[in-house]
């Protein structure tokens, strides 16, 4: 969205774009963060308080000046910013204008992780809105008509399936997986399609079931019971969230579950 927004502006008025390129130690943001920066207004952040700060007065004198070219600027987060992080970043400072904007839109764009979320109710519709700012490239599954809402989320591709667990061979390899659909049966049907692709190409990083420790012991005994073992049940991830959360409502359990995404996700990043 931020990025939609940037390119937009710069398409009717210059702004110099700021870019974290080196990071060592603790700092606020990580390589690649970035921020666009106009004589009134900007978008996106590098963090930092007095970092952004002073980012922002440079940036805003190269606009005041007119002069052209990129330019790189190192600091340490100490004692002359205000900051004891004591780390170490590099900045790149770039005037920018209408004629970059498609090498930006490709510079710039996200990596995307792709996410499939089966349940089109109350929570699903929650953790979705939480997902939308985030680096995830979302399929959000239902096996009836008119349950998603109009006009579509800006970014999420919606889909019915019917049944529902037929969508499951589609998705693309390293998606993570959510299941809260209307039904314990159609969960059942997914969490074994999930498993069976999951023995066929290993490709589904993560699948997360919603639901209480008493009903994924009735799954896990119906899943034994069709072949699956011990091991393949031990992918699944239920119930789902950050444990010790015990609050119901909607926004809170779709902010436990996104927490954990994030988590798994760098969590198997590499260092």
């Amino acid at each position: 969205m931020e990025l939609a927004l940037f390119l937009q502006r710069l398409a009717i008025e210059a702004a110099v774009l700021v870019t974290v390129v080196q990071a060592r130690g603790s700092v606020p943001r990580e390589v690649g963060a970035w921020m666009a920066v106009w004589p009134q207004g900007q978008l996106g952040t590098i963090g930092g308080g007095h970092l952004e700060w002073d980012a922002l007065r440079r940036a805003r004198e190269r606009l005041a000046s007119g002069e052209g070219g990129a330019w790189e600027h190192s600091v340490t987060l100490g004692p002359s910013l205000g900051q004891c992080c004591g780390g170490a970043l590099r900045l790149r400072f770039e005037p920018v204008g209408p004629a970059q904007v498609e090498a930006l839109r490709a510079r710039l764009a996200p990596a995307l992780t792709p996410l499939a979320l089966f349940g089109g109710g109350h929570v699903g519709r929650a953790i979705v809105q939480a997902l939308a700012p985030l680096p995830y490239a979302v399929s959000w599954v239902d096996s009836r008509d008119g349950v998603f809402p109009e006009p579509p989320l800006a970014g999420v591709h919606t889909e019915h399936s019917d049944p529902v667990q037929a969508a499951v061979r589609e998705l693309p390899g390293g998606a993570m997986v959510l299941i809260m659909s209307f039904s314990h049966a159609e969960d059942l049907d997914i969490v074994a399609a999930c498993l069976e692709r999951q023995r066929a190409q290993a490709d589904l990083p993560f699948v997360g079931l919603i639901g209480s420790r008493t009903k994924w012991a009735t799954f896990r005994r119906r899943l034994s019971e069709r072949g699956f073992a011990d091991s393949e049940l031990d992918h699944i991830t239920c119930p789902i969230g950050l444990p010790g959360i015990v609050d119901k409502a909607p926004a809170v359990i779709a902010a436990a579950v996104v927490a954990q995404l994030l988590l798994v996700r760098d969590t198997a990043a590499p260092a």
